[in-house]
């Protein structure tokens, strides 16, 4: 009687975070498929709420350190096919959506400069990985404030690159003339690559294998940090265990 009782809370929160998991899916599938998003804006979140709602997005992906698993890439590439096909107004939503990109990047950067300490002691969760703040460093040291350029291109190192920015005491003036560069590059790049693409009946009938692909590519240049990372920790690890 005592193991089937003790297994009850146990399927309870395997069932609970089962469902966390479908809900994420469902709203990332939403956010990035076009029918849906034009559905969503048109029929359920209309007018300037819709432009909220997209603005809201990139504001938490780029400022707040548990947006990690919002869509960032595929989700302006998605808003862009929209716009192409008459959903957005694409100045509009640029417009809007860089803005939000700059704020988010500004609440990181504060968020940063307040609290990184006290953040650097967190212990590991499903959310927040310290490799995260590791990984994104070591971008940063590497490049320096092109970090946050570069970074707008690259997921997860996009969230926290503003924060490292912060922690580090970069001086802000610095910071906002990189954080501007990089919010209207990324947000107009991705935005009209969509808008233009879109327009092809390839592209709409492979949009999901287009946006993986996307999230793909934009991988990338974290899987090859991640590579000559260890590589480079191997090369030190030899002679250590050649002495």
């Amino acid at each position: 009687m005592t193991a089937c009782v003790s297994w009850r809370p146990v399927i309870r929160r395997t069932d609970s975070g089962h469902a966390l998991v479908q809900t994420v899916l469902q709203v990332w599938h939403s956010l990035t498929n076009p029918d849906q998003l034009i559905h969503l804006l048109s029929q359920v979140i209309t007018g300037w709420l819709g432009y909220a709602l997209l603005a809201g997005i990139v504001f938490a992906e780029t400022g707040l350190l548990v947006g990690l698993f919002l869509p960032g890439d595929s989700l302006l590439f998605t808003v862009g096919v929209v716009a192409g096909a008459g959903g957005l107004d694409i100045v509009q939503i640029c417009l809007v959506l860089v803005v939000a990109s700059i704020l988010g990047d500004q609440s990181g950067y504060f968020l940063g400069h307040r609290a990184g300490p006290s953040i650097f002691a967190r212990p590991d969760s499903r959310l927040f990985k310290r490799e995260y703040i590791t990984r994104t460093q070591e971008f940063y040291e590497k490049h320096g404030g092109k970090t946050l350029i570069y970074a707008k291109f690259v997921p997860i190192v996009r969230t926290f690159a503003p924060f490292m920015a912060g922690v580090g005491r970069m001086p802000y003036g610095r910071f906002v003339s990189f954080n501007v560069i990089g919010g209207v590059g990324w947000v107009v790049s991705m935005t009209l690559a969509g808008f233009y693409l879109g327009k092809f009946a390839f592209i709409r009938q492979h949009f999901e294998k287009v946006v993986i692909g996307i999230v793909l590519v934009s991988v990338v240049p974290v899987l090859i940090q991640i590579l000559r990372s260890r590589a480079h920790a191997k090369q030190t690890a030899r002679p250590a265990v050649l002495g």
